[in-house]
């Protein structure tokens, strides 16, 4: 069973960023004194995370990125904003 509904909002918190680092050529993930390098993956993941886009709009699109169904890569996605959202670097209104 999903642990994010479908139609729950996820969003940065206030004082999170994401922002190009453009000296080492990736994205970070910027928190009060915390910072996450993004790789390749998490990076679409939070390109998405808007604040208006729900979860399964952001699933939507990264199935078309990665040309994966969405039960593929649903686990995946779900676990890494949970992570985040433990860590107080993501925030999901359900």
């Amino acid at each position: 069973m999903s642990r994010i509904a479908d139609d729950a909002v996820p969003s940065l918190p206030r004082g999170v960023k994401f922002r190009e680092d453009k000296a080492r050529g990736r994205f970070v993930l910027l928190g009060p004194e915390r910072i996450f390098e993004a790789d390749q993956v998490s990076t679409e993941i939070l390109k998405r995370v808007d604040g208006k886009t729900t979860f399964k709009d952001v699933l939507g699109q990264l199935t078309e990125i990665f040309t994966a169904d969405e039960a593929t890569i649903r686990p995946d996605v779900e676990s890494f904003l949970l992570d985040l959202s433990d860590k107080q670097m993501m925030t999901i209104a359900e």
